[in-house]
């Protein structure tokens, strides 16, 4: 195992983990400006770290039902992301971007094959941009898995990186980021890499452990 522990970080290595979450959640932002053709406002991302168990009230509620979109980290380093969004959110960047063929926003309309495509798509920019913005600070070459999609209860999505992660420790970088146009969509990134991973992101700033 590397060297990082959660347990001893200090506050200069969360000011270069939220200056990550900043760059990338501005880079994500821009994409689905590009994506979209529309000029969109990102407010200031709130970067944190947060105990696992307490990511979905960092969110929302428990049994509210959100879209999580999943993927694994490659190369260089390893581990995980997600990106959330609420219902809501998600419905609409749907509808911009099937230019208004999209459902409405009713907890009672599922979204459609189509819609599922387009959302799985929205987060696979969003992630390689993101990444993309990681690879470019550290150097090292880092790529993200085929994206997986889920329309479910926050508890049961957020499942995945609690089991996933605990192997690892107990808590997870989360970075929440509020864009849009005259609609803003609040977005959580959920960053996951595994100890090893935190340590070759330090050292390639030149942060000895």
């Amino acid at each position: 195992m590397g060297k990082f522990s959660f347990d001893n970080m200090n506050s200069m290595y969360l000011d270069v983990l939220r200056e990550i979450g900043n760059i990338g959640a501005g880079n994500a932002t821009t994409a689905i400006a590009n994506m979209l053709n529309l000029a969109i406002n990102m407010n200031v991302p709130n970067v944190e770290l947060r105990a696992v168990e307490d990511l979905g009230g960092a969110i929302c509620a428990e049994d509210e039902t959100i879209v999580g979109i999943f993927l694994e980290v490659q190369q260089d380093i390893t581990g995980s992301m997600m990106f959330l969004m609420k219902l809501d959110s998600a419905h609409y960047l749907v509808n911009r971007l099937m230019a208004g063929m999209g459902s409405e926003n009713d907890p009672g309309v599922e979204f459609s094959e189509m819609e599922l495509s387009a959302l799985k798509e929205i987060g696979n920019i969003i992630a390689g941009s993101y990444l993309s913005a990681l690879s470019t600070m550290t150097n090292l070459t880092i790529a993200p898995s085929i994206p997986f999609i889920s329309v479910d209860m926050a508890a049961a999505i957020l499942s995945v990186p609690a089991i996933q992660f605990g192997q690892f420790g107990d808590n997870a970088l989360l970075i929440e980021t509020e864009f849009g146009d005259d609609v803003m969509i609040d977005g959580y990134f959920i960053l996951l890499p595994d100890e090893d991973s935190y340590d070759k992101i330090l050292s390639s700033l030149g942060i000895a452990l």
